[in-house]
């Protein structure tokens, strides 16, 4: 999705969505022992989820173009920039939209990635965009409202035009690899608790999500 259509969407969506998050919001305290946080339960916490991985995804890509790798190409790195741009916008998308609901911004953990080399950059942006379409895929059939359900549809996506980009700068040609697709050409998913023990491994700040089965 051209970056421009993207954010005629997200500001025409977020005000609608916003109007839904805050009548359903609750303020009660989501943190959990240990600093963490829940996502909470039913739509809300779906929103939560995206929420969080979308926190985590924006912030690697805010680092991978504050500190280019080592003999990044301008090509390489007008994608990352769009790419960056856009799990911004998602990210503040889902911030808006869930309102007081919405869990606490999260601290990332990125001390296993060498941010100047090109194959540590691109391999774990591969990890995120492959693991944020198996994670929408995985807990979309969960969503009960139908205007979430279209918003969630709508940013997969753009995730999905992500993750094949992203492949295919690593692999040329793999844009539909194994890894990523099932032998009917549908996109792979995990349930929130795979989703989320993977997460957590980039997270200081954990994630859990007791009302789905997943407790740190």
């Amino acid at each position: 999705m051209a970056r421009r259509s993207f954010l005629r969407y997200a500001g025409a969506s977020a005000a609608a969505v916003a109007v839904m998050g805050a009548a359903s919001s609750c303020k009660k305290d989501k943190q959990v022992a240990g600093g963490g946080t829940d996502i909470g339960s039913g739509d809300i916490g779906i929103l939560n989820f995206a929420y969080a991985l979308e926190q985590l995804e924006a912030a690697f890509y805010q680092q991978v173009v504050a500190t280019p790798y080592s003999g990044i190409s301008t090509i390489e790195t007008s994608y990352l920039t769009d790419i960056r741009d856009h799990e911004v916008l998602h990210r503040d998308f889902f911030k808006t939209a869930i309102g007081g609901s919405a869990i606490m911004g999260l601290t990332p953990d990125f001390s296993s990635i060498n941010f100047g080399d090109r194959k540590s950059v691109l391999s774990a942006a591969k990890l995120f965009e492959d693991t944020g379409v198996r994670a929408y895929d995985g807990a979309g059939y969960l969503i009960q409202d139908v205007n979430y359900l279209l918003i969630a549809g709508k940013i997969v996506s753009v995730e999905a035009r992500h993750a094949a980009l992203i492949s295919n700068l690593l692999t040329p040609g793999s844009f539909v690899a194994s890894d990523q697709v099932d032998a009917n050409g549908l996109n792979k998913s995990n349930t929130i608790a795979e989703i989320l023990s993977a997460a957590n491994g980039f997270l200081k700040t954990k994630v859990s999500a007791r009302s789905f089965g997943y407790t740190l």
